[in-house]
């Protein structure tokens, strides 16, 4: 007889965590064990890697889950091992083998100029075996049932990209592909690519995330780091709600003022014309919410509930008092 589960008892977590997702798990799958480690009662995460990739992979509870959907458009950084001469159904291991070909010799000068083919602006059909959808379903879902749709290109950009020729330890041609690329790049459909026009098929048999937006690989915790840790020491493994507004400009309100913008006032004060403002209150300094400013006018856009902001303060430091303000 199974022993009976013992029901976590959910508590309100407030920040972010930088995990480096694990082989194997969806970034669900990751995202459900930090939350019950954490015992944390709302989470997300700031966009989805394969269960066959591992790296970066920012998770969100509390507060921060407000601001989860501005990394989605964060450029980002990979490296992957893309095998030449044997295509997959899925551009991964994941699938099963397509075709086989002959690798071509692979020079420098050609490998050079297949690298500048795929710099800047380039365009990429989506593979089937994604999670953009069709009419309501997604395309893994068609690509599962053995039906092919029509997918039209889409313009992402590649910011930087390396690759070196080398082999598997069976001696197999390959490619190590390190490259750094706008939201909505598919590094599956970009290795394939790339075997294609170096003339044989391909697929990636490995792929890491090493950076999204400000964060790297050298900030994360695996999943073994946080069970390993006790409770307090996965809370201060958390970083602040705001590290997800690092681009945004930072404004501090006195006492009188952050009560009214936490209320959804619009503040009128000296502030230049800015897109995207961070809002802080003075003492003790703490996240109220984002903003942006429109003549001399600050407008609410998304803001913290007074509660959010009381359970924070109650985690911070004493070292985190003070500071200037900047008044209306």
């Amino acid at each position: 007889m199974n022993a009976p589960r013992t029901r976590v008892q959910r508590r309100p977590v407030h920040g972010v965590l930088l995990l480096d997702k694990p082989l194997a798990l969806s970034s669900n799958q990751a995202l459900q064990k930090a939350k019950w480690l954490l015992r944390a009662e709302k989470a997300g995460h700031t966009g989805t890697l394969d269960p066959l990739a591992t790296g970066v992979l920012p998770l969100c509870f509390g507060a921060a889950t407000k601001f989860s959907a501005l990394h989605l458009d964060a450029d980002k950084s990979y490296e992957a091992t893309l095998l030449l001469g044997v295509s997959t159904t899925t551009g991964d291991a994941e699938g099963e083998v397509s075709a086989r070909c002959d690798v071509p010799p692979i020079t420098p000068a050609l490998l050079e100029a297949v690298r500048q083919r795929f710099l800047g602006r380039i365009r990429q059909v989506p593979p089937m075996h994604s999670a953009l959808k069709k009419d309501g379903k997604a395309l893994y879902e068609y690509a599962r049932a053995g039906v092919e749709v029509e997918r039209a290109p889409r313009e992402v950009t590649i910011h930087a990209l390396n690759l070196a020729l080398t082999q598997t330890q069976q001696a197999q041609a390959a490619i190590e592909i390190k490259v750094k690329c706008s939201k909505g790049t598919y590094i599956r459909t970009l290795g394939e690519d790339i075997a294609r026009a170096l003339g044989c098929g391909g697929h990636l048999t490995r792929l890491r995330r090493t950076a999204t937006g400000p964060f790297s690989e050298a900030q994360c915790l695996t999943l073994a780091q946080l069970e390993a840790m006790d409770e307090a020491q996965r809370l201060r493994a958390l970083l602040p709600p705001e590290v997800l507004l690092a681009a945004h400009v930072p404004v501090t309100l006195a006492d009188e003022h952050a009560g009214r913008f936490l209320c959804g006032a619009r503040l009128r004060g000296r502030w230049p014309d800015a897109a995207q403002v961070a809002v802080f209150a003075e003492r003790p300094r703490v996240l109220l919410g984002s903003a942006h400013v429109q003549a001399g006018e600050l407008v609410p856009d998304r803001l913290l509930s007074p509660i959010e902001v009381q359970q924070i303060l109650q985690n911070l430091p004493p070292a985190s008092a003070g500071g200037p303000s900047e008044t209306p």
